[in-house]
């Protein structure tokens, strides 16, 4: 199960998918607060409270934990998706709700993703 992300537990994880490499927390407490006041102290629990639950893995750098995502960004919105599916009582009724919702663009991307998975005839006859 994908437990859901508190609101400050977002903005971390946002920053920490932004970024191309490992980071300790006092560069994600500096990059917050470019847009808000927050203590290190806070940083710190949600960043633990983050890989406790499994969204960010560690590894100790000196005398610093350095943290990346355990999952990629698409992952992470693929597992939210197939839970919300899953947890539907009609899955063709969710899954047409949510096409409607689509940008015409996004379905277009959607019919093409689909048809680069689509079984090759030799592999339907195997």
């Amino acid at each position: 199960m994908v437990r859901p992300l508190g609101q400050l537990e977002s903005v971390v994880m946002g920053r920490l998918w932004s970024y191309r490499s490992p980071v300790a927390v006092r560069e994600v407490l500096e990059d917050l607060r470019q847009d808000r006041t927050i203590a290190y102290t806070t940083v710190m629990t949600v960043m633990d409270n983050l890989h406790r639950k499994g969204f960010l893995a560690r590894e100790m750098v000196g005398r610093a934990y350095h943290y990346v995502p355990a999952q990629t960004l698409e992952q992470h919105n693929a597992a939210v998706m197939g839970e919300a599916l899953a947890a539907s009582s009609d899955r063709t009724a969710t899954l047409l709700r949510f096409l409607e919702q689509m940008a015409a663009e996004d379905v277009i991307r959607l019919q093409e993703a689909l048809a680069s998975r689509a079984p090759t005839h030799k592999a339907r006859n195997r």
